[in-house]
């Protein structure tokens, strides 16, 4: 128990079922699915994992162009996939974004989760599928992610972390600031440090609360914008129905006067 975190070091989904991290028995199908599931990564995807950014929940009228616009701002794009259906070639809703420095990625991971992009507020984290041992992706019962509606949430995430325990002693521990602040780094075997990813998003918080204000602040402008903008097109049309009824009336008016005269 003194070695339980927030975060997932490894991928287990038994604990990803569990809101506390401690389930011993699966609570539902898609958790039974993932425990049986023997997932190898996709070794057809190329460049470096520890350079690369999941982005999720856009929307489906989201661009490649568009993100790109958006996420270089934290810096040099080595290569940016959006994932789209093989079929019909509509988009999938998220993407991966290579950066080629790790100050880049750091930088994107800390500012960009919660951006408002085409009215859809984004979900930025690490990829994980070739980071994070064991894991197994959402289509097969795993993942991070779930509806509370369906009852199969998962936790262990950056979106969703576990829960502390009610039965934990109390040690020391950083995620809840209590051990020496550390500068993030990367571990001998190549994987992140899960402690500092934790103090980067709580570090963003604030900064993501006061963009994402902003960004309703100006889309609520807009809005205002296109009511001023109906409005005034709806008085231009009925000043020009009434002066077209007033200049219909004085020509059948000249036309009874000149009826009139040759009578």
């Amino acid at each position: 128990m003194n070695e339980w975190m927030p975060i997932a070091k490894e991928y287990d989904p038994l604990k990803a079922g569990s809101i506390d991290g401690t389930d011993e028995e699966p609570h539902d199908r898609a958790i039974w699915r993932a425990m049986l599931a023997r997932y190898v990564p996709n070794k057809g995807v190329s460049g470096d994992p520890h350079l690369t950014l999941f982005v999720g929940r856009l929307n489906l009228q989201t661009t490649e162009e568009k993100l790109k616009d958006v996420f270089s701002r934290y810096g040099d794009i080595r290569k940016l996939r959006l994932v789209r259906d093989v079929v019909t070639g509509f988009s999938k809703r998220y993407a991966f974004i290579e950066y080629r420095e790790e100050r880049s990625l750091l930088k994107a991971y800390r500012d960009a989760n919660g951006l408002v992009i085409d009215q859809h507020e984004i979900f930025v984290d690490y990829e994980l599928e070739r980071i994070l041992k064991g894991w197994i992706p959402r289509r097969l019962g795993g993942g991070f992610g779930g509806k509370k509606e369906s009852g199969q949430l998962r936790f262990g995430g950056r979106d969703r972390p576990f829960r502390k325990p009610i039965n934990l002693p109390v040690f020391k521990n950083d995620f809840y600031g209590e051990g020496q602040r550390e500068r993030r780094e990367w571990s001998r075997d190549r994987t992140w440090d899960w402690r500092a990813r934790d103090r980067d998003y709580d570090r963003g918080r604030e900064k993501r609360r006061q963009e994402r204000e902003t960004s309703r602040a100006w889309e609520e402008n807009e809005r205002e914008r296109e009511r001023d903008l109906r409005d005034e097109r709806s008085r231009g049309r009925e000043r020009r129905d009434r002066e077209r009824r007033e200049r219909s009336k004085e020509r059948d008016s000249k036309k009874q006067r000149d009826d009139d005269k040759h009578k």
